[in-house]
């Protein structure tokens, strides 16, 4: 019974190993400055931090230039000074240029205030980066997970393995939970449940991002149709309120200055014309019409004339064509015989 026992279980043991031989390592990695600085709370704290450096930075300066002071006048009173007066000033400087390194050292040296403040910073998110990772390695059976940005070099690394976005939304969610209602998390669950299922399957992952590159078109077309809708609606309510507000004009007494000098101008026209029109006499019409009709006579009889000398041109044309043709066939002629 025992070695039945012994059996069955190196059996197991054999088969285990060669499902792991031939399933291979599953390999990704990270790129740790990219997360970082799509974290909300690291992105403020950096901003932060960076004011505090600009202000040492200034209070060295600050020193500096109070050193430079000190330099020119020692060096422009140094004929008129004792020795020991010389001394004194020198050794002032020297103080004050050594205080200046010390302070330097102490904000911007290997462990100064700017490198320790960047650590408190950067430690907690890390931890909680290392943590994701972990979880994700865990449920997606990665053998391997690297980080870009450390002192690993990766010659190569295809984007398919980039597991960065991965742990970006786990953090975002762990994040968002603490301020879902419990109906909300249910649906915050059913999306990440979706997104997981898109990072496990590359095609999927090719059809939503086609997806969504339709919907974002998709929206955008919407927008535009929408503002050139309002766009209109405007334009058409300002032309109703002009008319309106003309129209209650016209009722009050009181006609807008344009409309009068537009209404006074069309009066004026219709009146002039009228007027025109009682001048002309009746038999100055008459020869007017009769000029016309011998005008139109005369542009039909040059119309005419014109077709029969174009017609009389092309004859002429036909005929020195034939004439040519007729001698060439004569000529040809005499040379055969």
């Amino acid at each position: 019974m025992r070695k039945h026992f012994l059996f069955i279980f190196l059996v197991l043991i054999g088969i285990n190993s060669i499902y792991s031989q031939t399933r291979g390592s599953k390999v990704g990695y990270i790129d740790m400055e990219y997360i970082l600085q799509n974290v909300t709370n690291y992105s403020e704290a950096t901003t932060q931090l960076e004011q505090k450096a600009q202000k040492w930075k200034q209070e060295i300066e600050t020193k500096k230039i109070e050193i430079d002071k000190l330099k020119e006048a020692l060096k422009a009173e140094k004929t008129l000074l004792t020795k020991e007066l010389i001394e004194e000033r020198e050794a002032e400087i020297q103080f004050l240029e050594t205080e200046k390194l010390d302070l330097q050292q102490k904000r911007f040296g290997p462990n100064g205030d700017l490198t320790n403040q960047k650590t408190l910073l950067v430690k907690p998110l890390q931890d909680q980066v290392f943590t994701a990772v972990q979880d994700i390695a865990e449920a997606k059976k990665y053998d391997f997970i690297f980080d870009k940005s450390s002192d690993l070099t990766m010659l190569f690394a295809a984007k398919r393995f980039d597991i960065s976005d991965q742990v970006l939304r786990v953090l975002n969610r762990a994040e968002k939970r603490e301020q879902l209602t419990k109906k909300q998390l249910e649906a915050e669950e059913a999306k990440e449940n979706k997104e997981d299922a898109i990072d496990e399957n590359p095609i999927l992952a090719e059809r939503q991002k086609a997806l969504d590159d339709k919907k974002s078109a998709r929206d955008k077309l919407i927008e535009e149709r929408r503002l050139a809708a309002e766009k209109k609606k405007q334009e058409f309510e300002e032309r109703r309120q002009k008319i309106l507000a003309e129209r209650e004009a016209k009722k009050n007494g009181t006609v807008s200055e344009t409309t009068k000098i537009s209404e006074t101008k069309t009066e004026n026209k219709i009146d002039s014309s009228k007027t025109e029109t009682a001048k002309v006499p009746a038999e100055e019409i008459k020869q007017k019409q009769i000029d016309a009709r011998a005008k139109l006579l005369e542009e039909r009889k040059k119309i005419l004339e014109d077709r029969k000398k174009a017609a009389e041109e092309k004859r002429l044309k036909t005929l020195q064509v034939r004439d040519s043709i007729k001698k060439a066939r004569e000529l040809n002629l005499k040379t055969t015989n």
